[in-house]
């Protein structure tokens, strides 16, 4: 029976799907343990929980709520002020803040994988692609590795010309100008030269004996990916060296608790939700639900994270509920619609069930998530920043027009899922010669 040990960064975002890959590896017959931070075990269920903390961030399902250092709720803050900005002051604010700290404590990250190693001896680590300090020091300690991409395909560096945090793709209500693409290549740059010479550093203290990865973002495992996505036929070219086992989606199948029944029985309804971080964007949530409640017969459930209060008085109209954290899984096979921030988890659980939807990318990979919904059907998208309520009642009006716009993407994914990703990862490792992962 081969052994896995499945680290997490202590986001639940990541968490959330990568607890749930893990539950699958263990069904499909592997002994599997689930590492996280400790606020984060719930998440184990029935398998053996390890507490470790990667980052020195953390986001236990509301970033606002969570408890961080001053220096952590700062940089939240501003990250935040520059979502208003649009696209490309987004995108600056991240990687340069990747390039102000590459790394955080990676020295304990290694010495506490090295126990954990020494105490379970897994065969294989499972670990998130962008939780660079993991990757890192199992590069580090000579471990086997297979990455796991909680985001978009193209976390997976493979190409000189691509650079981590400059989309591969834009969608086509969000453009950003040549000047501000200019920028913020030349800032990538400096980020992913920065990030490689942190590591050599780090190879260099720690580790004199292993390879310094041409680029710090290129290093991944050396033979599988597990990828959080469908395979679609557009996507840029990956890692030729690795396999990657596409997921298609890895959520559960949650029921409904009789409670909500009630808030959504027959009635047709508009989930709206913007992920951990961006419900704090309580301004575009607005705009979102006097769009939405310009249809008629729209019911919306908003989940608002730590911005309830500020969206109370939409709360009084009979049509609109307002609460801090919702059952999304649970509430997409009773809605009609949703409207999502481009979050990988929204997109592909929004596929598998079946649910077209309006996208509003702040930052990140959902840019080119957004551009992905619209290529294939799912949705359309929006600019969040330059949208008006009229704006998001017409693409409402747009993808609740026909019932069925991706038929064959929603099966396809419906016929991926973690215990078919599980499975497929087992036969290919099983097949393998011991492999490291190498730069």
């Amino acid at each position: 029976m081969p052994r896995f040990v499945v680290v997490s960064p202590p986001f639940r975002s990541h968490a959330q799907p990568m607890s749930v890959f893990a539950a699958a590896l263990s069904a499909a017959g592997a002994e599997v343990t689930f590492a996280c931070g400790p606020e984060f075990a719930d998440l184990a269920g029935a398998l053996p929980f390890a507490a470790v903390k990667t980052t020195r961030d953390s986001n236990s399902g509301i970033a606002e709520r969570t408890e961080q250092d001053e220096r952590s709720a700062r940089q939240l803050a501003g990250f935040l002020r520059a979502t208003e900005g649009g696209a490309a002051a987004a995108l600056l604010a991240q990687t340069r803040r990747r390039r102000a700290e590459p790394l955080a404590a990676p020295g304990r990250v290694l010495r506490d994988l090295a126990a954990l190693h020494d105490e379970l001896r897994p065969d294989w680590f499972v670990v998130d692609q962008i939780d660079y300090a993991t990757t890192l020091a199992l590069h580090a300690l000579d471990l086997p590795f297979v990455s796991y991409v909680t985001g978009h395909p193209t976390y997976l560096v493979s190409r000189d010309d691509q650079f981590f945090g400059l989309p591969q793709a834009w969608p086509s209500a969000v453009r950003p100008s040549p000047a501000q693409l200019a920028l913020l290549s030349a800032e990538v740059h400096l980020t992913d030269l920065a990030h490689t010479a942190a590591f050599s550093r780090f190879l260099r203290d720690f580790a004199p004996s292993r390879p310094v990865p041409r680029r710090a973002f290129g290093l991944t495992s050396s033979y599988a990916a597990v990828v959080n996505y469908p395979e679609l036929p557009w996507l840029p070219p990956l890692p030729e060296r690795q396999r990657q086992i596409f997921l298609g989606h890895c959520a559960t199948t949650d029921a409904l608790d009789e409670a909500w029944l009630d808030r959504v029985r027959d009635r047709r309804v508009l989930l709206v939700a913007l992920g951990t971080f961006l419900s704090a964007r309580h301004d575009v949530l607005r705009k979102v639900v006097e769009g939405a409640l310009r249809i008629p017969d729209l019911a919306v459930v908003v989940a608002a994270g730590g911005r309830v209060a500020e969206l109370a008085d939409l709360a009084e109209n009979p049509r609109v509920v307002v609460e801090s954290v919702v059952p999304q899984r649970a509430l997409l096979p009773h809605i009609a619609a949703m409207v999502h921030h481009g979050g990988n988890n929204s997109f592909t659980e929004c596929l598998a069930a079946g649910v077209p939807a309006v996208v509003l990318p702040f930052s990140s990979d959902q840019f080119c998530i957004a551009h992905d919904a619209e290529r294939s059907g799912a949705g359309v998208c929006l600019d969040p920043n330059a949208a008006t309520p009229e704006d998001v009642a017409n693409a409402l009006k747009s993808v609740l027009r026909d019932p069925d716009p991706f038929a064959d993407l929603r099966d396809a994914v419906r016929a991926a899922g973690p215990g078919r990703g599980a499975a497929r990862l087992l036969e290919v490792l099983g097949t393998a010669r011991e492999v490291r992962g190498t730069p």
